[in-house]
């Protein structure tokens, strides 16, 4: 008879899914440090916002749809302000479309990876499944954003270079969120990871110009609560897969995987490396769109007074196919002229960023013509190119070179995150007709004192009112 998975090998006793299953299953919901469970709070708020925004969008309604068909029958958790309720894993999916379609929650900036809105879905589906409580929840989702975050540190830039997108890492939030409120041990956990790795995927293509970006991220949230499901049930896998030849590093181009493991619970990376949107659209384009905003401001600049501006930044190669005019949300979240010519007209990047009045601004158009990339932008300095922000030159018609820098965004681990601006942002998209402005504000109370609440009744209560 063959050894179970759980003996193949005597390096699976110190292998990357048994110490990180070890760390993720033990560490006490209480030990966490202070700081660490505000960040979860701050990250459940702005998922929420976002997919509030995102619940209209083609594909979101076009996941409903498709889970209609798919589940016979209703399940424990929500469908976030849709009125229905679904099995948990199938609810992270939806949740997680809606929140990244709209391109408004958040960014893991070593990567930009969006492990916040797949570790809140499937965290919010799965507590509501488990009746779990409050900082239950949060803990899950500060343990899940520090293995994926680790993991995806080790594929940073690799499997982009492979062609990979984010999703082949936030599944591993998913996975332990969801575990950790299934109360896995150390062993099933460590399960669950490794299924997890075999399940990743992704392609980063995709993602650049199609709906495929939120398909990405329901798949990750999805198979990760199905991981963690299996892994309850007694399902195994192979304990040396990250690690081994042929294994996740080797596949996804991994690199310096021996800093996964290292220092855990040293620091938190929902503290150090998570950004919260305060605009929409790609994450890496926050700071260079703040650095044209400030030079406007600066220098009271007005758009007829631009005769020609330029981009610096170490990741401009990678940008070059998608520095177009945009003409829907997918071209304008990925244009980077687009944000500086837009931070330019109007000093502020706003929350109407992909309405069409936007994008076809006569003022907004006529300055995306007149914006250029640096032809020889600064080498990387580092391994994580798009934590580093950028530079904005202008030259006026009347001959003043204008410069501007801003190295990271507002509402990132580097600047620091205020309670002031997740409420801003809350405020203007989690409201709609299901959500009475009223109600929305009576969740976010209940929201920012999530971890004192051992109940999440009156959580879900709002979040998934039964249609009439």
């Amino acid at each position: 008879m063959p050894p179970s998975p759980a003996n193949a090998s005597s390096d699976s006793l110190t292998s990357v899914a048994r110490v990180l299953g070890h760390f993720a299953a033990t560490t006490a919901s209480e030990a966490l440090p202070a700081i660490a469970v505000e960040r979860a709070k701050m990250i459940v708020v702005s998922t929420l916002a976002s997919a509030s925004r995102g619940f209209d969008i083609g594909s979101t309604q076009a996941m409903r749809r498709a889970e209609r068909a798919l589940c016979a029958t209703s399940g424990p958790s929500a469908i976030w302000f849709g009125g229905e309720t679904l099995p948990a894993d199938r609810a992270a999916r939806v949740n997680a479309v809606a929140s990244d379609s709209a391109a408004s929650d958040d960014s893991d900036l070593r990567s930009i990876a969006h492990i916040g809105t797949v570790a809140t879905a499937a965290g919010l589906a799965v507590a509501q499944a488990e009746g779990s409580g409050g900082l239950d929840l949060l803990a899950a989702i500060v343990l899940g954003y520090e293995v994926a975050g680790r993991i995806d540190e080790a594929l940073t830039p690799g499997r982009m270079q492979r062609g990979f997108h984010g999703s082949v890492s936030t599944i591993f939030a998913a996975t332990v969120s969801a575990g950790r409120l299934l109360s896995l041990g150390a062993e099933p956990m460590a399960h669950a990871l490794s299924l997890a790795a075999s399940s990743a995927c992704g392609l980063a293509i995709s993602a650049d110009t199609s709906f495929a970006r939120e398909y990405h991220a329901g798949l990750a949230a999805m198979l990760g609560v199905q991981a963690a499901y299996a892994a309850q049930a007694g399902f195994e896998s192979e304990l040396t897969a990250f690690e081994s030849n042929r294994g996740f590093f080797d596949a996804f181009n991994g690199q310096s995987v021996e800093s996964v493991t290292a220092g855990l619970g040293d620091d938190w990376d929902i503290v150090t490396d998570m950004a919260i949107k305060l605009m929409p659209g790609a994450h890496p384009f926050h700071a260079i769109a703040q650095a044209a905003i400030d030079l406007s401001a600066v220098h009271d600049l007005r758009p007829a007074q631009v005769a020609r501006a330029m981009i610096t930044a170490p990741q401009l190669k990678v940008w070059a196919h998608q520095a177009v005019p945009p003409h829907d949300l997918i071209s304008a979240a990925h244009s980077v002229p687009y944000f500086v010519a837009c931070a330019i007209a109007d000093r502020h990047i706003g929350w109407n960023l992909f309405s069409p009045e936007k994008m076809f601004d006569p003022v907004v158009v006529e300055l995306i013509g007149r914006i250029t990339f640096d032809p020889d932008p600064p080498p990387h300095p580092d391994r994580f190119g798009h934590r580093h922000g950028g530079t904005v030159t202008v030259w006026t018609n009347d001959g003043r070179e204008l410069r501007h820098t801003c190295q990271a965004p507002r509402g990132s681990g580097a600047t620091g995150i205020e309670w002031a601006d997740i409420d801003a942002k809350f405020h203007h998209l989690a409201p709609r007709e299901q959500l009475s402005a009223n109600d929305a504000e009576r969740l976010l109370h209940i929201l920012k004192s999530l971890d004192s609440r051992l109940s999440l009744g009156e959580v879900w209560g709002l979040l998934g009112p039964a249609n009439p």
